[in-house]
């Protein structure tokens, strides 16, 4: 294979971690795919399409602890108006400010790690397009 089809390949596989935001878990799928499709063809491609593969599974799995991270303060939360209240309801009252700085944080950090991530997907795909083979850090091997 030519080198510059290799290198726009390699590309195409980092940056089509982008169709998440369009189709439910396309952001492993579709890399996935893409490099299940042409893994036969180099080296490169190969090694470039486990490490997309490898980092938007970690990606996933770091943001559904991170997700799962929230629970104590709805948790909290809810236990706090139960005591307040002698009706069942759940309400997110933070007229106290109790609570309040858990989801603020929470979401703070959710969001610097979903712009990470558009970062990290972006310098890859310039990398691999140039040719280089670029690692992810942070990433769990999951497919050596």
């Amino acid at each position: 294979m030519n080198r510059n089809n290799e290198n726009t390949n390699a590309f195409l596989i980092h940056i089509s971690a982008f169709s998440g935001y369009i189709i439910p878990f396309g952001s492993i799928i579709v890399p996935l795919v893409l490099w299940q499709t042409m893994k036969d063809r180099s080296r490169f491609l190969d090694e470039q399409g486990k490490e997309a593969v490898n980092f938007n599974i970690s990606y996933a799995l770091y943001m559904f602890i991170l997700g799962l991270s929230i629970i104590p303060f709805a948790f909290g939360s809810f236990i706090r108006n139960m005591r307040q209240y002698n009706d069942f309801h759940f309400d997110f009252n933070f007229s106290d400010g109790s609570g309040l700085f858990g989801f603020l944080g929470m979401g703070a950090i959710l969001t610097l790690v979903g712009i990470l991530k558009i970062a990290l997907i972006i310098i890859a795909s310039l990398k691999s397009k140039e040719g280089e083979n670029y690692k992810y850090p942070f990433t769990i091997k999951f497919i050596k």
